[in-house]
């Protein structure tokens, strides 16, 4: 499938309580976030600008992903600078993206979708650092160094550790995640 006809049958097919995307030339469903994700991406915009307040991390961002196969695959967070997705539509240049962050769901697709697809196009597409906040296991993992298509170095650490992400010059205290997991 290109990426016009997934374009159609995005627009086509558009509900509330699901989004789609379109990775390694397959679509994915995404369900709509929860109460608890929102927390979190409320509570990592908080700390981005607190740390690094020439950067912004933009919720739900549309990317173009993966340098071989047209893709698209719409983050829970994307860092960049300030007003770097200006001007570029529903599905940006990632091009610019300094890291991308994705908060599980509780549904089926999470271990194929977070765990697996989205790192590999991620760092085709060269994102330097990809942040996982795992609810099923109560950990984060930080993917970072992409390299031929995935990431060289990944870190998991359970919440309650100390993070510092890679090159962004911003660290999280991970405990506060334990209050938005079940």
């Amino acid at each position: 499938m290109d990426l016009g006809a997934f374009e159609a049958i995005a627009e086509a097919a558009a509900r509330e309580d699901v989004r789609l995307e379109f990775i390694s030339g397959k679509i994915g469903v995404k369900p709509v976030p929860d109460g608890d994700h929102g927390q979190i991406i409320a509570w990592l915009q908080r700390i981005c600008m607190q740390q690094r307040p020439d950067l912004w991390l933009f919720p739900e961002q549309g990317l173009k992903v993966q340098t071989y196969c047209n893709g698209d695959a719409r983050p829970d967070g994307s860092l960049a600078p300030a007003e770097y997705f200006a001007g570029q539509g529903e599905w940006a240049d990632a091009s610019g993206v300094l890291g991308v962050v994705e908060v599980t769901s509780y549904d089926h697709d999470t271990d194929r979708r977070d765990r697996v697809e989205k790192p590999r196009a991620y760092a085709e597409t060269g994102i330097p650092v990809y942040l996982l906040i795992d609810r099923d296991a109560g950990a984060v993992t930080i993917h970072s160094e992409p390299d031929n298509g995935r990431y060289a170095s990944v870190v998991s650490l359970a919440y309650g550790h100390t993070v510092d992400l890679p090159g962004l010059g911003i660290t999280l205290d991970t405990d506060v995640l334990k209050n938005y997991t079940r």
